[in-house]
């Protein structure tokens, strides 16, 4: 079942037509009482209707002028926001759309999934449908669960949520407890969802939803810590969720559906990743009607949230060593370019990773000294580094840097993440072997233009993870692929155990950019510290311990009556 079409169909986002056969209570908006009888449960295209909304869930780039997954999320050692990003929780809100927008959305999979018992729709069917309700329930927990740690779990139609208090102001489950649960419905989902394309609900996008949520959970009670997390390592737990993230994984990577894209960027800039060979469910825009601003904000006036010389010195140079083994010449300084005076970095490019030369621009631009992309607008960036990857040069130029005007398919789930995710899952249960590395990461190591990884790197004097030679070089290669994308590397350094990287003023390199010292435009307002480089922002970031678990928002508590717990530190 295609899903753009009922979702242009019904009205979701900025849709062009309207049919009366879609219900109202479709939207986003929250609805105290549901009331869909056994004949809508019965009517095929009603159900499919109400499952495609939770294809909305699916953020991808946003819509309109909103911020997507990609490039926004600068939480992370990667990115420097000029407006400074601090930790997502400083203080205990009232009220938050972090915790109540997952449970509107398991309400609304749990009502689907009541619906579905009084179904007359025939068996087969039905389990589809049940499939998908389940697989979308998975997916909030797992949101939920990531961010707070124990949450309330319900798993039962709440038709008024005042007279059912007691239930949706309960105590909170143990988290491992939850997972287990989100565990079961992803393999149900596995089990009764069939093939599917690109952007509908599918086995395929089950098995990289399953292969990505076991990833996290293994990794996270391998190192977790009852100091910091509240709970201790499991390792039996731990070699379990791994087990399931490799199956999942392999199920993929054997199934001879997928294969890398040859450039790396395609994944990112497609107008139709329909046709992508690497793609296996992706977030489908089209040409004014459904669009979005990802590309504007990468390619127009406003100040970029630039890349870090952290993130920079991270790729590794042509001969596969890093920053303090390497053979090459190590300079990173630009060179002004006469021909368009422009400060060029691309003899800097010419000697990394493949993938740093499409995630950046081959310019610095900065304050007082913009740079103009292809028919865009002049750009700056708070390091000087600027991200590139995610515009697309073919599309119109009032289509590329103006609001709300981008068309850009978005990725969600990629064979490149399932590569990573194997990889690594075998690297953690210390079952990997040479075979598999070159069935996965070597794959993306040739595309990047790197030799071959081996089971026995050389040391890197930057391994600060305490981790082996291995490991850290399975975690830098998922850091240069996913550069600037969905938020997976600030959730990477919370299942490693290590947000403390985050922590700017013990880790000064996350909050500088691009060599600039000399540079005679340089606006006054930036800083260079000793060395010559940027320091994009004033304002330090500094680690507490209780940023593992965001706050429970203090209305919920109140609302409990007790019932539901703070976590510590907040």
């Amino acid at each position: 079942m295609k899903l753009l079409k009922s979702i242009i169909l019904c009205g979701l986002g900025a849709a062009v037509i309207s049919l009366s056969s879609c219900d109202d209570m479709l939207t986003k908006s929250e609805r105290t009482k549901f009331e869909l009888g056994p004949e809508f449960w019965s009517n095929a295209n009603q159900v499919a209707s109400y499952s495609n909304v939770l294809y909305e869930n699916y953020t991808g780039y946003g819509t309109g002028g909103g911020a997507g997954w990609f490039y926004f999320k600068s939480l992370s050692d990667d990115q420097v926001n000029p407006s400074f990003d601090n930790w997502m929780f400083t203080t205990v809100p009232g009220t938050s759309t972090y915790w109540s927008t997952p449970y509107t959305e398991i309400r609304r999979c749990n009502y689907m999934l009541t619906g579905l018992q009084s179904s007359t729709l025939a068996e087969g069917e039905k389990s589809y449908y049940v499939a998908v309700g389940r697989l979308n329930r998975a997916w909030q927990y797992y949101q939920l669960v990531r961010m707070y740690g124990d949450v309330n779990m319900l798993d039962e139609v709440i038709l008024d949520p005042e007279a059912q208090s007691d239930v949706v102001y309960g105590p909170r489950t143990d988290r491992d407890v939850v997972m287990d649960f989100v565990l079961e419905d992803l393999n149900y989902a596995v089990q009764n969802l069939g093939a599917g394309g690109k952007n509908s609900w599918s086995k395929d996008m089950a098995l990289a939803m399953k292969s990505d949520i076991c990833l996290f959970e293994g990794t996270y009670c391998k190192y977790r810590t009852v100091e910091d997390n509240g709970k201790a390592a499991d390792a039996t737990r731990a070699q379990k969720f791994l087990n399931e993230c490799v199956d999942a994984s392999q199920q993929l990577m054997n199934s001879g559906k997928y294969s890398l894209t040859a450039n790396y960027g395609e994944v990112y800039n497609s107008l139709d990743l329909s046709k992508s060979s690497e793609v296996i469910f992706f977030r489908n825009y089209v040409k004014d009607q459904l669009m979005h601003s990802t590309a504007d904000y990468t390619a127009s006036s406003s100040q970029q949230r630039g890349i870090s010389k952290d993130a920079v010195d991270a790729f590794l140079f042509l001969d596969g060593k890093p920053l303090a083994t390497t053979a090459y010449n190590t300079d990173d300084h630009p060179v002004l370019d006469p021909s368009n005076n422009a400060y060029s970095i691309q003899s800097m490019l010419s000697r990394r990773d493949k993938r740093l030369s499409v995630l950046l621009d081959p310019y610095l631009c900065f304050k007082g000294h913009g740079w103009v992309r292809s028919n865009s607008m002049l750009m700056t960036s708070s390091t000087g580094y600027n991200i590139a990857k995610y515009d697309n040069t073919a599309m119109e130029v009032d289509y590329r840097i103006n609001t709300g005007k981008n068309y850009t398919d978005a990725p969600i789930y990629w064979l490149a993440v399932i590569y990573l995710n194997y990889a690594e899952a075998k690297a953690e249960l210390g079952t990997i072997n040479q075979t598999d590395l070159d069935a996965s990461v070597n794959k993306l190591q040739a595309r990047a233009g790197l030799p071959a990884m081996s089971l026995t790197p050389a040391a890197d004097p930057a391994n600060n993870m305490g981790v082996s030679d291995l490991l850290w070089e399975i975690r830098r290669t998922r850091r240069c692929e996913l550069m600037a994308d969905n938020w997976y590397r600030y959730w990477d350094l919370v299942r490693w155990h290590k947000l403390d990287l985050l922590d700017s003023q013990a880790h000064p390199n996350i909050n500088r950019g691009a060599f600039l010292a000399g540079v005679a435009d340089l606006d006054e307002t930036f800083n260079l510290d000793a060395d010559g480089y940027v320091i994009p922002v004033s304002t330090l970031r500094t680690f507490d311990k209780k940023y593992y678990l965001c706050p429970i928002p203090s209305n919920q508590i109140t609302l409990s009556k007790g019932a539901t717990s703070q976590n510590p530190g907040w």
